[in-house]
């Protein structure tokens, strides 16, 4: 286990930094994640001054070199160049941008999507469909899933759809945090010549990983997560040698078309946020990054795991391998309705988790612990779960 992992006192100071609200135990936070005091305190002064100086600060400062800076930073923080990264307001913008610009398919062509995509991926895939005349071919994945299942479902559907050029892949699924085998899948995709698109939304921060090792050229992703920064930001990744096969969004021309800031929609952006990215950063690495963030959250998701696994009427649904989960796991009341046994243990437990829908493997709830998250809170969990199943 890495150090710390499991120091509930080392922990236990690292949520002291945390302003948190009175009432149930959250482990729903992989919806978004929360600031510390600190980013907090500085987000609000950096809100206030922008509201002050107004256009005065933006035009003559953030424009003119205090945005090229804390673009550099968002580049150093995952290793790439800082001409391959473009500030969006989420994963999800970034993501939709990447598809619908994407260039080079041709009538009759092939896109392919998985039941465990994020439902927007799956939409904006559909929509690429219906205005390109290409075709959609949907995988469902086997269930348990293991790390050669996976692959071999995408391997299958390369070799039985010679017409794929496109696919939609996510780095941790958001339905049972399943980490995805990204680097055998996406090296089989380049045999094929099938492009990736990857969501690395609830990647970045809890999970190591380079890009180019990855093999990856396009992905969105989420800077408000498990990185820890305000609301509203998220970035676009596209390698800078296939920026010429993502097209400029809708004729954006406030950019070069050289540059990879063309590839998303130009607008007012929350500069306050932005702002407060280099203290966001700086926290992240003082905290030991996605390696301290993701032992330590594994470590809680394994805490009540280990304990439910066993019970007969429970079925958790993301597997033990190492390489194939992280802090986000789900699970099922077999045979009970999820909607209300979340209900229930809200209500009679006061714990708040959430349910997730559209896999194969129907309705799941979905768990997250969070830096604030406690061992003790976990142990709530797992027996109220216990209790729930025998009643």
């Amino acid at each position: 286990m890495p150090r710390n992992a499991d120091n509930e006192r080392h922990w236990q100071a690292i949520a002291g930094r945390y302003a948190l609200e009175p009432g149930p135990i959250n482990l729903e936070n992989g919806y978004f994640g929360r600031m510390s005091r600190d980013v907090e305190a500085q987000y609000l002064e950096h809100v206030a001054f922008i509201n002050r100086s107004n256009s005065v600060h933006v035009r003559q400062r953030f424009e003119r070199g205090q945005n090229v800076e804390i673009r550099r930073q968002l580049a150093e923080l995952i290793d790439v160049d800082p001409q391959a990264v473009a500030f969006t307001r989420n994963a999800t913008e970034a993501l939709q941008s990447l598809i619908r610009n994407y260039n080079r398919l041709q009538p009759g062509d092939q896109i392919l999507i998985s039941d465990l995509e994020y439902d927007t991926v799956k939409g904006a895939m559909r929509w690429l469909a219906g205005v390109r005349g290409v075709e959609v071919i949907e995988v469902c994945h086997v269930h348990p899933a293991n790390v050669d299942s996976l692959v071999q479902t995408y391997r299958d559907a390369f070799a039985r759809h010679p017409r794929l050029k496109l696919m939609a892949l996510t780095h941790v699924t958001h339905r049972t945090g399943l980490v995805m085998p990204v680097a055998e899948v996406a090296r089989h995709a380049r045999e094929h010549g099938i492009d990736v698109i990857l969501d690395g939304a609830h990647a970045l921060g809890q999970i190591d990983f380079n890009l180019a090792a990855l093999g990856i050229e396009f992905a969105g992703f989420n800077l408000h997560k498990w990185i820890g920064a305000p609301l509203t930001l998220g970035f676009m990744y596209i390698a800078p040698e296939r920026l010429a096969d993502i097209d400029p969004d809708m004729g954006e021309f406030h950019y070069p078309i050289t540059d990879v800031r063309a590839r998303t929609s130009y607008s007012t952006p929350n500069f306050p946020a932005l702002m407060t990215l280099p203290m966001v950063f700086e926290e992240h690495r003082a905290l030991g990054g996605a390696a301290a963030k993701g032992a330590r959250v594994n470590y809680l998701r394994d805490l009540w795991v280990g304990q439910v696994r066993p019970l007969s009427g429970i079925e958790v649904l993301t597997s033990d391998d190492p390489r194939l989960y992280c802090g986000i796991t789900a699970f099922k009341f077999i045979g009970r309705d999820q909607e209300l046994m979340v209900d229930r243990l809200l209500k009679e437990h006061d714990l708040f988790v959430t349910t997730r829908t559209g896999a194969a493997f129907g309705t799941c709830i979905r768990v997250t612990p969070g830096l604030v998250t406690s061992a003790l809170q976990i142990n709530a969990l797992a027996n109220a779960i216990g209790r729930l199943n025998t009643d």
